[in-house]
């Protein structure tokens, strides 16, 4: 329990992201504070957490409509400083985190745990108002209590990357010690977690970057061998590290750049993952190599509650952890969207919210 101390009278500071465009679109703005209801908590945030997401969010995707003016941030933590009724489990002072995604609860993806899948789900910060706020009001179900030796800083970081990656690694990819691991981009906040994931099973790791600081950064991992992509033929060099039979499991968000590798490198029967297109979303298929090599590409996004609460257990037991690359007062949010865009963090990028 942390001590709380009571909220201004009335309003509070969010950003919103008011329409899209480039950083200078980012508005600070008065809000009113929000009240909790019924089944609701109100929580005093202390740490966010920036997601490619939020870069996204800010510039637009064309095709897509975002509901804005929107308070972006997926990823929040903070301390309850009032609850509503009913939430007889939660109480003020609690340390907590937000999930960051919201369905309905009740579909039958829902309850056979596949809350990715109902027809509701929605992301914080862009299918409704995040965490870029003084003050964030939630339903109690999407409230996870954090142990007191859990950091603030760590608390933030691990949300919807290691949601996302752990979905990806063992419900969709069902990783085994036996298998072999690719994980591209192994400076994103998904990677991060993903080779750590990976790892706890016992699996083989290859892991790729793209410039001699991330490559090095992602040696202290400890990973079996990183290919700088940007140099090499990655396709090549993971057929000859595992003696031509090629990886089990790929672990990508990158889309186009890698696909046709990414068939080339999967062994007979391997899986692909994909949770993104940073690259871009049109692929060359070559359906022959798919069949003739009965290779499985599966879609991945998010998590459910429970997959969240298992990626809780593992930061909080110590098993894994989310690597911090900076730390940006709330004030600075528009640095940390121009640090993330330059591509040059390895790790999460959090806003320091409040003390």
């Amino acid at each position: 329990m942390t001590e709380i101390t009571s909220s201004p009278a009335k309003t509070m500071k969010a950003w919103v992201v008011p329409k899209h465009g480039n950083i200078d679109v980012l508005k600070l703005e008065d809000r009113p504070i929000p009240e909790p209801g019924p089944g609701q908590v109100r929580i005093r945030a202390v740490r966010g957490a920036l997601n490619h997401l939020d870069l996204w969010v800010r510039r637009g995707i064309p095709g897509h409509k975002f509901p804005l003016p929107l308070i972006p941030i997926s990823d929040v933590t903070g301390v309850i400083d009032k609850t509503g009724e009913g939430c007889v489990e939660l109480a003020e002072g609690m340390r907590v985190t937000l999930l960051p995604g919201r369905s309905c609860g009740t579909c039958s993806h829902c309850l056979e745990g596949d809350d990715p899948l109902c027809s509701m789900y929605g992301i914080r910060g862009e299918s409704f108002d995040g965490g870029a706020a003084h003050y964030i009001v939630a339903p109690n179900v999407e409230v996870f209590p954090i142990p007191d030796h859990v950091s603030w800083d760590t608390a933030a970081a691990f949300g919807l990357t290691f949601l996302t990656a752990y979905r990806m690694v063992n419900t969709r990819g069902r990783v085994k010690p036996s298998d072999w691991v690719l994980v591209h981009s192994a400076g994103s906040g998904v990677s991060v977690a993903a080779i750590q994931f990976a790892r706890i099973a016992g699996a083989t790791v290859i892991a790729t970057a793209g410039s001699p600081e991330k490559i090095e950064a992602a040696e202290k991992f400890g990973i079996e061998k990183i290919i700088d992509y940007r140099k090499s033929d990655f396709a090549k060099e993971v057929r000859d590290l595992t003696g031509k039979r090629g990886v089990d499991l790929i672990i990508d968000h990158i889309g186009k750049d890698t696909f046709e590798g990414n068939i080339k490198s999967l062994a007979k029967g391997g899986r692909m993952v994909t949770c993104g297109t940073t690259s871009g979303t049109i692929v060359d298929l070559n359906l022959a190599m798919i069949f003739f090599k009965g290779l499985s590409i599966l879609g991945s996004t998010m998590g459910s509650r429970n997959e969240y609460s298992r990626c809780l257990d593992l930061v909080s037991r110590g098993l894994a952890k989310p690597i911090v690359d900076s730390v940006f007062s709330f004030d600075e949010l528009p640095k940390a969207h121009e640090h993330l865009e330059s591509r040059q963090a390895f790790g999460k990028v959090l806003i320091k919210i409040s003390d």
